[in-house]
C-alpha cells in the first residue's frame, strides 16, 4: 500500500503514525519576499482551498492523526464508516480563519498545540514545508517527516525545475530563468526572437500554483507593457530581484502527472502517471489510466529515477509529483514542474488501491457548485442516490472532500462551492455517461 511504503522510505517503518496537515498552496509561504508576478489578494476562493485539508482524511491510516480546519460533516463520516474506511483520529482548532492555512490556525490554538505535544512517536507531515511547518513543528515537538522548509522551497520553484532538467538532460521547452533583472532583460532579449517568428510564450513565477502567476505572450506590445511592470517595481523598491521563468509555449496533445517517492539513500519508487485535465493552467482532475505509450510510461519512470539523484544529492527525499506534457507531434516533455510536495493525485492513490479493481477506469474531478445555501451531506447524497460507489469494486463516485462543497458560505448570500470525488467505472464510455448524469444532477 502507498501510505506504508511512504512511511517505510521516510521513517524506517511501515506503521510508523503520523500527524497529516493539508497545508494547500503552501507555494503562497514559499513565495515571500519573492519578485514574482503580482498576485492577487484574498477571494472566497482561498476558502475554498484552504478547506482542501480535508483531503488527508483519506490519505491518513487509522493509526495515524490529522489536523483540520473544522470536523467533518457526521453523516459524511457515517457513509465513509459504511463503505469499510477506517478514520484516524480527528484534531480540530479552535477558530478556521477562511484567509489561513491550517497551519496557521493550529498554532493560533494553545490547546490543540498542547494536545499535540502529548503525541508520542508521531512525526509531522505536512502537505508541503515552510518556515510556518517548522514552527508548528517546534511548538508541538514533533518533528517534520520531510526535509527543513528551506531545502523545500529550492525544490519546488520552477527555475530549480528547468535547472534540474537541465542536469538530467530530459527534453524541455526552451526557455530561461531569471533571478536578477539583468538575467530577465538578456532572456527577454532572446524570447523577442520568438515572437518576431510568430511563437508565443509563457512567463511564469518561480512559486505560482494552480494557475496563479502563469501569463501567456502572444504579441510583442504585451511583452513590453509586462516588462515595464516588472521594471517600475524593481526601481521602486530599490531591488533587482526577480524569480521568473520564460518559456515557450508549445501546443500539447496531453498534460501529464507522475509521482515518485525519494527514499534519503537517493532510491525512487515509481507511483504512476495520469493524464492531467487543465482549463486555463488550473487543474481540474485527472483521467486514471493516462492514454499513453508504454513506452512513454517507460521514459517517465526512467525520468523518475534520474531526478530523484538530483533531487537526494540538493537534500531533498519524500514525495515528488511532476508535471509533463506530450506536444502535437507526439513528443513527451518528461519536465514541465517538479512539485516535491504531496500533490492532488497523491490523495487519490489510496482509494484507487482500496477500491479500483483490475480494468477498471477513474475519473478524478471537481464539480463546481453555485449555493444559496450550505449543503448538508445527507441532502447531496440524496440528490445523487444510485450514483454513489457502494463498495470495493463498484462504480460510481466516490467522494473524497465534503469540506468544499461549503467552505465559503456566507449567511444571506450566494456562494461557490467545490464537490471533490473519484469517479470509478468498467469503462470510458460508462465513466463518461456517469459524469453526465453527475453534473446534471448537481445542476
Amino acid at each position: 500500500m502507498f501510505l506504508n511504503r511512504v512511511k517505510a522510505a521516510l521513517t524506517g517503518s511501515p506503521d510508523a503514525p503520523l500527524a497529516f496537515v493539508g497545508n494547500f498552496e503552501v507555494e503562497d509561504h514559499w513565495a515571500v519576499g519573492e519578485k514574482g508576478l503580482p498576485r492577487p489578494g484574498f477571494s472566497a476562493g482561498a476558502a475554498i482551498v484552504h478547506r482542501m485539508d480535508e483531503f488527508t482524511l483519506l490519505l491518513a491510516g487509522p493509526g495515524d492523526h490529522v489536523i483540520l480546519k473544522e470536523a467533518p460533516d457526521e453523516d459524511y463520516v457515517a457513509h465513509l464508516a459504511e463503505l469499510g474506511v477506517s478514520l484516524p483520529r480527528i484534531h480540530t482548532v479552535a477558530r478556521n480563519d477562511p484567509r489561513r492555512t491550517v497551519t496557521l490556525d493550529a498554532l493560533d490554538d494553545p490547546d490543540l498545540v498542547e494536545t499535540l505535544s502529548a503525541l508520542e512517536n508521531v512525526r509531522l507531515a505536512p502537505h508541503g514545508t515552510s518556515k510556518v511547518e517548522e514552527r508548528l513543528s517546534a511548538a508541538t515537538g514533533l518533528p517534520l517527516v520531510t526535509p527543513p522548509a528551506d531545502v523545500c522551497k529550492v525544490v519546488n520553484s520552477k527555475i530549480y525545475s528547468r535547472r534540474a532538467a537541465d542536469d538530467t538532460g530530459l527534453r524541455q521547452v526552451a526557455g530561461w530563468t531569471a533571478e536578477t533583472m539583468a538575467e530577465l532583460e538578456a532572456a527577454l532579449d532572446e524570447a523577442r526572437l520568438l515572437l518576431e517568428h510568430g511563437r508565443s510564450l509563457v512567463i511564469k513565477d518561480a512559486f505560482g500554483v494552480s494557475g496563479k502567476g502563469i501569463v501567456v505572450i502572444e504579441d510583442r506590445q504585451r511583452l513590453e507593457r509586462l516588462h515595464t511592470m516588472i521594471r517600475r517595481r524593481a526601481d521602486k523598491s530599490g531591488d533587482d530581484t526577480v524569480a521568473l521563468v520564460i518559456e515557450e509555449w508549445v501546443a500539447k496533445s496531453a498534460d501529464l502527472n507522475y509521482q515518485f517517492t525519494v527514499s534519503p539513500d537517493a532510491n525512487a519508487r515509481f507511483d504512476f502517471v495520469k493524464e492531467a485535465m487543465t482549463e486555463n493552467g488550473v487543474h481540474k482532475g485527472h483521467r486514471i489510466p493516462a492514454t499513453i505509450t508504454a513506452a512513454q510510461v517507460a521514459e517517465l519512470e526512467e525520468s523518475s529515477h534520474r531526478l530523484a539523484k538530483i533531487l537526494a544529492r540538493d537534500g531533498f527525499y519524500g514525495v515528488v509529483g511532476v508535471d509533463a506534457m506530450v506536444d502535437t507531434r507526439g513528443r513527451l516533455y518528461p519536465v514541465v514542474e517538479i512539485n516535491a510536495r504531496y500533490n492532488m493525485s497523491t490523495y487519490q492513490l489510496p482509494l484507487q488501491e482500496r477500491f479500483m479493481a483490475p480494468g477498471q477506469v477513474a475519473l478524478a474531478r471537481q464539480y463546481p457548485l453555485r449555493l444559496d445555501e450550505r449543503l448538508p451531506y445527507r441532502v447531496l447524497r440524496r440528490k445523487l442516490a444510485g450514483l454513489l460507489l457502494e463498495g470495493p469494486g463498484g462504480t460510481g463516485l466516490l467522494i473524497n472532500n465534503f469540506a468544499t462543497v461549503n467552505a465559503a458560505a456566507r449567511e444571506g448570500s450566494s456562494f461557490d462551492g467545490r464537490l471533490y470525488g473519484l469517479l470509478i467505472a468498467d469503462g470510458h464510455d460508462a465513466r463518461t455517461a456517469l459524469d453526465h448524469e453527475i453534473v446534471r444532477r448537481l445542476t
